[in-house]
């Protein structure tokens, strides 16, 4: 149960001083969500992202000109609209010893701005000053005040994110409502750590940043928010460790093969493995010997060789006796492992089978009999695989590919699917380190750092669009000698918003220049058109393959040695980094074209860049995560991620390793949260939602 003092930050946003029901439902859309409305905690996290310094100039004289000014002045003169000119403004004019300004309102209220700015009185007046015809002028200010009510006003104002209906007064009074609602918390943070970093209480780091002393206390990288983003990181680490921990406590099985299928694997390879791939086969091995559950990421580059890293897994599954499944998150990709495997799998003689949510029927049946029967050593196979009559013999390990497509409940499901089951997660994002703990942290890491031998470097050119002609001519030219061609357009249909290239209609622009030649690929096909597509130009039927992102993850065509990206500014780093990937695979040298539509922003051209500076996934990978934060690295925001709130992994990355450490050795210490820090542990995570961790421990 939620502690029953934080019951008032749970709360509707409704019941905070002057929130109505209609203010109400223009806070569930800026901050609620479809599971529910905003709450007084979602107002808490709602931070200021900057400030505006209403502190008084000594006059007029002083007042900055073409910035923020606040003055006191004495209303002189009021100027209405010349007859006959009703679209003109109503003007009032204020002065002090040392100047006047001209304060000019359009659809003036004429009786409201008699009271509000009665001549002879002195009155406080903020906002823009400007300079028009070599006069001071004020357009609509923000404030005009008597005395006491500026007495009132903070001097430095903090500035919030907004929806239409809200305006900047209103929620500054709404947060500031929200954040005196903050209870005194017990401390969960460690005594000496705290102490340490001069990090003040929870509720006086929150007031701190809704009630700004300075402008660098929203703008700058203050100590009450790394407090705050600290508090948000070790939430996240114990609910990582508490995972961990019950993962490894319910106990393994230990799987132990006698190293034949792996020889015979082997053998079979067209090429040596690498030093990181033998390393990661042996770590891997070492942790299905023990007797607790394993739980690794494969974290490698694009073709630095996962597949047959977790096909040496399954095979050591399968020489105990037991079962493996390998799980791709798009059918395209699982029937592309199933094909690759298939050879390799035969040398050893594994039976290897399929399973999609296009195989019906008898074929389906046959399948689902063979997996209960044992006979079928490694399902390879969608989200398909965790329906509820897909029953194994005994499952021995799942191997996850892309890990950040699917939630961490997904990745649970899949291991309830035997008894203590062994996960291997892959992914071909190469993740920054920060963030391999923010998502991985429940994980134990082996990572693929070189590629397999004989790949060839891609050569990587940014082109403006306006060269359009010129890029189909040489793409022409790279048919004619034998060169297989990836053309990716962003969207699949001409969108009103976007100036993007359509791929139905490049396909076409294509096709008129080069015929059947070119080929079709998008997401919003059947899947046996998607199929028939793939097979066509993996066969070489066609030699340029027109598609969308959906070619982004794993597609493997060796003889395909021109990437054309178009609208490549609208791509973020990751992905541009993941579609090269596609190329470069076969002996041929390899081309990837960056076509952009400038101008270009600052960011777009430090991508395009880097993307042309290096090849390396890890470095792409740090950039990425400096140019757009956190938030999308991995793609848009994936189920199963953290969702920051105040936390900045890409400048936290000093608090998450503290964090983590702190996570792991409080759990080791006191792993029933039940000690007083403990028990002020489990406010932390009910506050920031990550109570799943305690239904953990009550499951555990």
């Amino acid at each position: 149960m939620r502690p029953s003092l934080l019951d008032p930050l749970f709360a509707p946003a409704t019941t905070l001083p002057g929130v109505g029901p209609k203010l109400g439902k223009l806070l569930d859309k800026l901050l609620g969500d479809e599971t529910q409305p905003a709450r007084v905690v979602d107002l808490l996290f709602h931070l200021p992202t900057g400030a505006i310094d209403r502190r008084p100039s000594a006059s007029i004289a002083d007042a900055p000109i073409g910035d923020i000014a606040t003055f006191s002045a004495r209303v002189t003169e009021h100027r209405p609209a010349p007859p006959g000119k009703a679209k003109a403004p109503y003007r009032v004019i204020v002065e002090d010893e040392t100047g006047d300004v001209t304060l000019v309102f359009f659809h003036a209220d004429v009786r409201h701005l008699l009271q509000t700015l009665p001549v002879g009185e002195f009155r406080i007046i903020s906002g823009k000053l400007e300079l028009w015809d070599g006069m001071r002028q004020m357009v609509h200010p923000d404030r005009i005040m008597d005395a006491r009510a500026f007495a009132s006003l903070p001097s430095i104002e903090p500035v919030y994110g907004l929806t239409e209906g809200i305006g900047p007064r209103v929620m500054t009074r709404i947060a500031a409502a929200a954040a005196e609602k903050c209870p005194d918390l017990a401390e969960w943070q460690d005594r000496s750590f705290l102490h340490k970093s001069g990090f003040a209480s929870f509720a006086e780091a929150i007031r701190a940043l809704h009630h700004p002393p300075d402008l660098r206390a929203v703008e700058g990288d203050t100590i009450a928010r790394r407090r705050i983003a600290y508090d948000e990181l070790l939430a996240s680490q114990i609910a990582l460790a508490l995972v961990r921990r019950q993962q490894k406590k319910a106990a393994g099985r230990v799987t132990i093969g006698d190293g034949r299928m792996l020889e015979a694997i082997e053998a079979a390879l067209p090429f040596s493995l690498t030093n990181g791939q033998r390393q990661a086969v042996a770590d891997i091995h070492l942790d299905m010997e023990k007797p607790e559950r394993m739980l690794r990421l494969l974290q490698g580059d694009v073709g630095s060789g996962k597949t047959v890293v977790a096909l040496m897994a399954m095979a050591a599954a399968a020489e105990a006796g037991r079962q493996s499944v390998l799980m791709a998150p798009t059918e395209i990709l699982a029937r592309q492992h199933a094909e690759r495997l298939a050879p390799l799998a035969e040398a050893a003689g594994l039976k290897l089978a399929l399973l999609t949510g296009r195989e019906k029927g008898a074929s389906r049946r046959q399948v689902l009999e063979r997996l209960a029967s044992g006979e079928i050593a490694i399902v390879v196979g969608t989200h398909a695989l965790f329906q509820e009559g897909v029953v194994f013999h005994d499952l021995a390990l799942a191997v996850v590919d892309e890990q950040h497509r699917f939630g961490v409940h997904q990745r649970l499901m899949l291991g309830s699917k035997g008894e203590a089951v062994d996960i291997l997660v892959m992914t071909a994002t190469p993740i920054p380190r920060t963030l391999a703990l923010t998502w991985f942290g429940d994980m134990d890491v082996s990572v693929l750092a070189e590629k397999p031998a004989g790949r060839k470097p891609i050569s990587t050119r940014a082109i403006s669009l306006e060269r359009y002609d010129e890029v189909v001519g040489a793409v022409g030219r790279a048919v004619e000698a034998g060169a297989q061609v990836y053309w990716v357009c962003p969207l699949v249909q001409e969108s009103d918003t976007l100036d993007v290239a359509a791929a139905q209609e490049r396909f076409e622009e294509l096709g008129g220049h080069f015929g059947a030649r070119v080929g079709l690929l998008h997401g919003q096909m059947p899947g046996r058109d998607k199929d028939a597509a793939m097979a066509a130009f993996v066969a070489g039927e066609t030699r340029i393959l027109v598609s969308t992102t959906v070619i982004e993850v794993g597609v493997d065509v060796p003889n395909a040695s021109v990437m054309v990206i178009e609208h490549a500014e609208r791509f973020g780093l990751a992905q541009l980094h993941q579609l090269r990937g596609r190329i470069g695979r076969g002996s041929a040298a390899s081309t990837c074209l960056l076509l952009y539509k400038g101008p270009l922003g600052p960011v777009a051209e430090a991508r395009l860049t880097i993307m042309r500076e290096t090849e390396d996934g890890f470095r792409i990978a740090e950039e990425d995560l400096r140019l757009r934060g956190e938030g999308e690295v991995l793609g848009t925001r994936q189920s199963g991620s953290p969702d920051w709130r105040v936390a900045r992994p890409e400048v936290d990355g000093d608090l998450l390793a503290a964090a983590r450490d702190d996570a792991r050795l409080l759990i080791e210490r006191d792993p029933h949260l039940a000690d007083e820090r403990g028990e002020a542990v489990r406010t932390l995570l009910y506050l920031f939602e990550r109570d799943v961790a305690i239904r953990l421990l009550r499951a555990g």
